[in-house]
């Protein structure tokens, strides 16, 4: 009896999946349905059948034409956001001393809203790990914003520092440190081309003590972040020595070449974009010093010199190879 309903209760499963799936076909040509959010309409993509017409509208009933406005007219608060100690769930009172109707409010009304901002403060911050964690986001916060990383990376980097606080990693380290850490995580997972040596630039911890601390989230925490892409820091390079697109796209050849010899192995990322960069200088007959590009890259000279070599003798041993397997098919 338990073996036939449980047949039974597994047939119905399918028999809803099969429905589900049904209703996201064409009725006609059996093609995939698309919803048109400006016309209320669902398509077929492929034959353009509108299955569905004036369907509800679930978007506010009011029209904005700047931000302004549309902050103005919306009745609902921010959204939830890790990078907030409270997820932005709890009040803030304004530090503008002025009513409803922008009326400057009275001395004794100033002093009383003095009084529940500092009330509110406290409540926010009830015991001593809620101020530390609101101590650590404001960090992400700060030094994202001095290195221009996007609002996604700073939310992904104030979840990796929620998850070390949870797993019990802070204990023997400093706030500041696990912080840097935790941003510089969360920007090697986004690709982007900020280096060691920003984040020291813009860190409250030295070095040593922020790559020690990366190093432990990585590996207690399971991030499984690989080596950064020497591609990536092209752009920031270029950009910096006002380069031309002809010399980013010549470096990043260089560069999949030199993955390709496996030259990259061991190496140092920034070391080797540096290097693609002053080497395609040369290919393309633009003037770039060994020197300029060790001040805009923060490279040395010297590594700039071995690693440039090495990239176009990769590239022209593959050039060699080419022609030679060129001339085995004509022969």
């Amino acid at each position: 009896m338990t073996t036939l309903s449980t047949y039974d209760a597994h047939e119905r499963d399918i028999d809803e999946e099969e429905a589900v799936a049904d209703e996201q076909r064409c009725p006609d040509c059996g093609g995939s349905l698309t919803s048109d959010a400006s016309r209320g309409e669902t398509v077929c993509g492929d034959c353009g059948l509108v299955v569905e017409e004036d369907e509800i509208d679930h978007g506010p009933e009011w029209r904005a034409f700047d931000s302004a406005e549309r902050d103005q007219k919306s009745r609902v608060g921010a959204p939830t956001t890790k990078m907030m100690h409270d997820e932005g769930l709890s009040t803030n009172i304004g530090w503008q001393d002025r009513d409803a109707n922008g009326n400057a409010l009275s001395s004794s009304q100033r002093e009383k809203m003095q009084r529940l901002r500092t009330w509110n403060e406290r409540f926010r911050t009830r015991d001593h790990s809620e101020r530390n964690l609101k101590q650590a986001l404001g960090e992400i916060d700060r030094m994202g914003s001095a290195l221009g990383v996007p609002e996604s990376a700073r939310e992904t980097a104030s979840v990796v520092y929620r998850r070390a606080l949870d797993e019990g990693l802070l204990p023997g380290r400093s706030i500041e440190g696990i912080a840097t850490a935790a941003l510089y995580a969360a920007i090697r997972q986004a690709n982007l081309p900020q280096t060691i040596g920003d984040m020291v630039l813009v860190s409250r911890v030295d070095e040593q003590e922020f790559t020690r601390a990366y190093r432990y989230i990585n590996r207690e925490l399971a991030l499984e972040i690989g080596p950064p892409d020497p591609a990536d820091y092209l752009t920031k390079f270029a950009s910096q020595l006002d380069a031309s697109d002809e010399l980013v796209r010549r470096a990043r050849d260089l560069l999949e070449t030199g993955k390709a010899a496996n030259v990259h192995s061991g190496k140092s990322p920034v070391g080797l974009a540096a290097a693609a960069i002053y080497a395609a200088g040369l290919l393309v007959n633009e003037e770039l010093t060994q020197e300029t590009v060790s001040d805009a890259t923060d490279v040395s000279t010297v590594t700039i010199r071995d690693r440039y070599r090495e990239l176009l003798e990769a590239e022209s041993a593959r050039d060699t190879t080419s022609a030679t397997g060129g001339s085995n098919a004509s022969a």
